[in-house]
């Protein structure tokens, strides 16, 4: 996974595997042993949690894979009544390391090209923690972008244990859908994530 998904932030994959319950020794930025010895173990929860709740196309897959497995299950149910609804949709969005969600807040400010698409900086996300995920809605193999099927499509892809990001107040998101368990608050699932769930 390291290398599949989070590059060479060996730490923030420490993170994750030890919120899942997979790692326990000292996170300390360093693949050995343990660490792969963990991260196989979640390749394997992966495809056992696939295999009980339904697989999905190749973009999906990678993305449902790279969320806690705690919340893959949720997301596949989501996805699953969204498809059962007649809906192409995706999960084009799960995890997103700290690095990632910086580039993607530097997007379309500070000169960079490209449209504004989140107000959150790195550590500001849910998808920084494995708990969240975004959908995408194709018509016809288009990828739909105004905000009316996706508020339509909530109706659809609720599952107990989710939170859809069309309900918020400040900044509306509809692709949006998280798990925030026992969190209310971005800082402290952060220091939850951080502390590896410790």
């Amino acid at each position: 996974m390291s290398g599949q998904l989070f590059g060479n932030d060996v730490l923030f994959l420490q993170r994750l595997l030890s919120c899942c319950g997979l790692y326990k020794n000292k996170l300390d930025g360093d693949f050995g042993p343990k660490t792969n010895e963990a991260e196989q173990a979640f390749f394997a929860q992966c495809a056992a949690i696939a295999d009980a709740e339904g697989r999905f196309d190749d973009r999906s897959e990678r993305n449902i894979r790279s969320l806690q497995t705690n919340v893959q299950p949720l997301c596949r149910r989501s996805l699953h009544q969204l498809r059962a609804a007649g809906l192409d949709a995706r999960v084009i969005s799960g995890t997103r390391t700290y690095a990632e969600q910086a580039a993607l807040f530097r997007q379309g400010r500070f000169g960079n090209p490209g449209p504004v698409v989140t107000k959150a900086r790195a550590g500001q996300s849910w998808h920084n923690f494995g708990m969240a995920w975004d959908i995408g809605l194709f018509d016809s193999g288009q990828y739909l972008q105004k905000s009316g099927p996706y508020n339509a499509a909530s109706a659809h892809a609720m599952v107990p244990g989710v939170e859809w990001g069309g309900n918020w107040i400040s900044f509306k998101d509809p692709p949006h859908y998280q798990v925030p368990g026992n969190h209310s608050t971005i800082s402290g699932v952060r220091d939850f994530f951080e502390r590896g769930g410790r």
